[in-house]
């Protein structure tokens, strides 16, 4: 047999050269990391899940077998669903060639992201943050009662100092009697008609103002005792040990320091006030003229009236000065309600961005992987694309291929010794 002439390919440039290099490199890198993903990617399945189980741990409230062996088998599945999910993309997504083909598992990888986001990150977020947010819920609840303390006080304090507005009036009132004693005001002097009128209503202000006074000593008890809760409510907030522990007293504190509030609204003499500056003027008992003549009755009446108008003025001032007080905008009502170290890192996401961004990242972070494996697949196909599957081929590849040729050859030659030997011998028995 003679051999026929074997094609041969055409030289490669030194740019197709350096891209086969390239490629070649690639490829090797490749395959080392690969031997290292699958172990990474496992530790940080199993990471998350552990954090996952924490997570759940924080939202159930039996500490039993069950809910051991139930946050326990959601964890587990987590880790198997992440270790799956992003074993596929890595695998498939470098793989693919065609625009919809990366498209439609570019999305699925989205899809998938976000369905790791809702099963498992927002849980490794409150087992890495669940207790200081807790404690940031705290917090802003002892923020909360304190500005409505200080609101309530202020009210309180306003109304009290309504007093100095009614012995203003109850002043006037004085001094216009003492008039009338001397005969300043009717022209006749003595304690007549005019001048019970103004004591009557002298004597009820004064009653009034006694009141305002009486209640200063409860308003600044009350105030008092709403700060030293506030104080044992901060104490509870920055603690040691566990936030669970800590959130019962706090919250009796919290009902305690409600009431506090309540009561200093309820000692607010405004509304009081305000119905007294009503009756100033409304309900007058009027007393009998006690003039000896006619002249003096008179004189009395024109007196009398003259007094129901100053009345009539000073109630209403008074009543102004009330208004103002009821007008002020009440505290807001409080109420402290538990929640749950997860229920806590979601209220409160914004104080913890890099919990939040640990939790995810270590969910994610495969992601990452997928996509350098992608571009480093893109880069070897184009680096051999438009090259010659020969022209590719490493020296050791060369030569191995040399070598499966000879032993073709050789196979080849022996077949046909052994072909043309059983032909001879079988022609002469012919």
């Amino acid at each position: 047999m003679t051999d026929e002439p074997r094609p041969t390919s055409a030289s490669v440039s030194r740019t197709e050269a350096r891209n086969i290099r390239n490629a070649r490199d690639l490829e090797s890198h490749v395959v080392w990391l690969e031997s290292i993903t699958g172990t990474a990617l496992g530790v940080l399945a199993v990471a998350s899940g552990i954090y996952t189980y924490l997570g759940v741990s924080s939202l159930l409230d039996d500490n039993g077998a069950l809910s051991v062996f139930a946050a326990l088998a959601y964890s587990v599945a987590v880790s198997v669903g992440i270790y799956v999910f992003w074993s596929y993309m890595m695998r498939l997504l470098p793989a693919v060639h065609t625009a919809t083909a990366r498209i439609g598992l570019g999305l699925s990888m989205v899809l998938g992201s976000l369905a790791i986001i809702a099963m498992s990150s927002w849980l490794n977020a409150a087992a890495l943050a669940g207790a200081a947010a807790v404690e940031q819920h705290l917090a802003e609840t002892v923020q909360q009662y304190q500005t409505a303390l200080e609101r309530a006080d202020e009210i309180t304090q306003s109304a009290q100092s309504l007093s100095r507005d009614v012995a203003r009036v109850r002043q006037s009132f004085d001094d216009l009697s003492e008039q009338e004693a001397t005969g300043q005001l009717s022209g006749f002097a003595g304690q007549g008609a005019v001048f019970r009128l103004l004591r009557q209503k002298s004597d009820e202000l004064a009653a009034l103002e006694a009141q305002i006074t009486a209640q200063q000593p409860l308003v600044e008890q009350a105030f008092t005792e709403g700060n030293a809760i506030l104080s044992r409510m901060r104490a509870l907030t920055v603690d040691q040990g566990s936030i669970e522990a800590r959130t019962v007293p706090f919250s009796e504190e919290a009902v305690r320091l409600a009431n506090v509030i309540t009561q200093l609204r309820q000692l607010s003499v405004a509304p009081l006030v305000n119905r007294a500056a009503t009756d100033l003027a409304d309900a007058v008992v009027l007393p009998s003229l006690d003039g000896s003549d006619s002249d003096t009755r008179a004189g009395q009446q024109a007196t009398i009236d003259s007094v129901l108008g100053v009345l009539q003025q000073r109630a209403t001032t008074l009543q102004a000065a009330a208004q103002d007080v009821l007008a002020m905008t009440p505290p807001a009502d409080i109420s402290y309600t538990p929640i749950s170290a997860a229920d806590a890192v979601i209220l409160y996401a914004g104080n913890f961005i890099p919990s939040w961004a640990g939790a995810i990242a270590i969910d994610l972070l495969p992601a990452v992987l997928v996509l350098i494996l992608a571009v480093t697949q893109a880069a070897i196909r184009a680096g051999r694309d438009g090259t010659a599957a020969e022209d590719s081929m490493t020296l050791s590849e060369l030569r191995a291929a040399v070598n499966a040729m000879r032993e073709m050859e050789t196979s080849l030659d022996r077949t046909e010794a052994v072909v043309t030997r059983l032909d001879r011998q079988k022609t002469p028995a012919e």
